[in-house]
């Protein structure tokens, strides 16, 4: 089975944390979104991934070629320059000869990959489309369907009494490759706007895939931070964790007898806790970092090779790779990069 990860786009409201890497690379619990996608593709039976990228496309590919041992073929294809989602999908169209799936690469979910392509396959389907139940559309477009679960009809941003659809595009889908060819060449071409409506009007058999468990897209720094607040406190299985506690430590993790660590927490592979330091809740450590004696890390998230100095105190921080967070510094309700202490105020 092959996907399409569609890994392009500017990650405009996710800066900083997009400055210098794309949207679908920020960690999640250690490791880039991206490859804990193509990870739990896998487990579903996903064997071969095609990356669509324009974006900082090299970061991507740079990161993913070494890594042979995943156990899943990738291609890459780049944009010269952006062709929306269905001018992303249409690009990738020599890849694909069967069934495949498609993914919007800033999602975080549950979602049964295996059990949705069963889904699609029972129907019929030349168009699967995953989505979520709302309470308020007003903001989204919504999927109306019949009892049957075929798609009747696309509503954009439906006002109160237009549409008695709760349910929305989930950014997840699965496409018969004839379809392909509704979609023109070098153009740009929103999928969810353009061809789906199209499809529909033509006659194509879609389907709706309901889904009710865990599902987010990261595009907010809120819902960044969230997402990891989530994975701790037990409610995504997105990834998966072994505790003690309520504290999962990497390995060659060193933690100093009088420091403290409260759990919900992650701590990333070689990194050192010294000695009075405190370190938790709901806090995500990535790989090689120290953090000083006596300093404070709460319900925050750093990434790779971090280091507190002593004295320090974060609380409700996001900390980017290679930062320096300086002697008795305080970093609160914001995010901290290696080039400035960002003016973004994270929500409590």
């Amino acid at each position: 089975m092959k996907a399409l990860l569609l890994a392009g786009g500017l990650g405009t409201r996710l800066r900083p944390l997009t400055d210098d890497l794309p949207k679908p690379m920020v960690p999640i619990m250690g490791r880039p979104l991206l490859e804990r996608i193509i990870l739990n593709l896998k487990k579903s039976g996903v064997d071969e991934v095609v990356i669509s990228t324009y974006y900082k496309s090299q970061y991507i590919e740079d990161y993913f070629k070494p890594k042979e041992d995943l156990g899943v073929k990738i291609h890459y294809i780049t944009e010269e320059s952006p062709l929306g989602t269905g001018g992303a999908i249409k690009n990738a169209e020599k890849f694909f000869d069967d069934t495949f799936l498609i993914l919007n690469s800033d999602i975080v979910s549950d979602i049964d990959y295996a059990d949705l392509i069963k889904y699609h396959k029972r129907r019929r389907a030349q168009v699967t489309i995953a989505s979520i139940e709302v309470r308020d559309t007003s903001q989204y477009g919504v999927i109306e369907f019949d009892e049957k679960g075929f798609i009747t009809a696309f509503k954009e941003k439906p006002k109160l009494g237009e549409s008695n659809s709760k349910y929305i595009n989930a950014g997840v889908y699965v496409f018969e490759p004839e379809v392909l060819k509704e979609i023109p060449e070098n153009t740009v071409v929103s999928v969810e706007r353009e061809t789906y409506p199209k499809l529909l009007e033509k006659g194509y058999r879609m389907a709706i895939y309901k889904f009710n468990g865990y599902w987010i897209d990261i595009g907010t720094i809120d819902k960044y931070k969230k997402v990891h607040e989530d994975i701790l406190k037990g409610k995504s299985k997105f990834v998966s964790t072994t505790s003690s506690r309520g504290i999962i430590l990497g390995d060659n993790v060193k933690i100093h007898p009088t420091a403290k660590v409260i759990g919900p927490a992650y701590i990333g592979n070689n990194t050192e806790i010294d000695a009075y330091a405190t370190v938790g809740p709901y806090t995500v450590i990535g790989n090689n970092c120290r953090i000083g004696q006596e300093s404070k890390v709460s319900q925050s998230v750093l990434w790779d090779n971090v280091k507190v100095r002593r004295f320090a105190r974060l609380e409700n921080a996001v900390v980017t790779s290679e930062c320096i967070v300086e002697v008795n510094m305080e970093v609160k309700n914001t995010v901290f990069t290696a080039n400035r202490l960002a003016s973004t105020t994270l929500t409590t």
